[in-house]
């Protein structure tokens, strides 16, 4: 099992490139950035994990700005979104900053997606909730369209556009790995049908996590597809957890780090780093 750590990157936290370096030390494989373009002050939408929204949603950098930083201060480090909310974003736009970071990286980037939650922050950009899911399958297959083909072009129900010429193309063939985050059957279809690999929602118990992976599995082969890689977000920092995390079908292990300075997150750092090591394989 492969080991990464995420953070939400604020003004006020360790800045992304200094964060990435320290994880690219201390043996991690991967840091991902997760992605809110504003927080709508009315809140209607309840906050997933329970209680009050914490306040790093409404301070977070952009993504790709912040993963581009962190892909200029490393050299091995795997770069991910998690996750892009490719639903509130332009697809022609989203695939040439996708093509770019994976360009500055050197194939580094994992390009993990989602349709999001917060339902007034997707009106704020005109997506309709109720459709998010199909504008998210349409927008993926458009820019997959841009990465690999020299005149792309694309006419669907949410997506429209004629033939285009858009460089660079990623160095990552044909494109960068894509993960699709969910839980539900539908999302199980989607990743099946359009994804690399897997990210369940953090929230997920560890029952129902192997149950999912199992379902995943089967899908997958009576697909045709070989068996899809499975990323664990916002994984318990315990070594017995971790093992169990493994057994379940768990490919990569991402730790939550704090939104928290340097002073303070290093050490916090230094531990998750410490279980990783510990953990056999790790």
């Amino acid at each position: 099992m492969r080991f990464g750590v995420t953070m939400f990157p604020t003004a006020e936290t360790i800045a992304p490139g200094e964060l990435a370096r320290l994880a690219e030390d201390r043996g991690f494989e991967s840091l991902w950035f997760p992605e809110h373009t504003h927080i709508p002050v009315s809140r209607r939408t309840p906050y997933p994990g329970g209680g009050e929204l914490p306040d790093e949603y409404r301070r977070i950098y952009d993504p790709f700005v912040a993963l581009t930083a962190a892909a200029c201060a490393t050299e091995r480090l795997l770069l991910g979104s998690g996750i892009c909310l490719i639903v509130e974003r332009d697809p022609i736009t989203t695939a040439k900053e996708v093509a770019t970071l994976d360009r500055i990286s050197g194939g580094r980037f994992l390009f993990g997606v989602g349709a999001g939650w917060n339902e007034e922050e997707m009106a704020n950009h005109g997506t309709d909730p109720r459709t998010r899911f199909g504008l998210m399958r349409e927008r993926i297959e458009a820019m997959r369209a841009i990465w690999t083909e020299e005149e792309p072009g694309f006419h669907g129900r949410h997506v429209e556009f004629d033939p285009i010429w858009s460089w660079p193309k990623p160095v990552r063939q044909p494109h960068p790995p894509i993960l699709i985050g969910g839980n539900s059957d539908g999302a199980l279809d989607r990743v099946v049908a359009l994804a690399d690999e897997w990210i369940p929602n953090p929230e997920t118990r560890l029952s129902r996590l192997a149950e999912r992976i199992v379902e995943l599995e089967r899908r997958s082969e009576a697909a045709g597809r070989g068996r899809i890689p499975v990323t664990f977000y916002g994984v318990k920092p315990d070594a017995e957890a971790l093992r169990r995390y493994e057994e379940a079908g768990v490919d990569r292990a991402v730790f939550y780090l704090p939104p928290l300075e340097r002073e303070r997150a290093e050490p916090v750092l230094d531990s998750l780093a410490e279980l990783a090591d510990a953990h056999p394989g790790g």
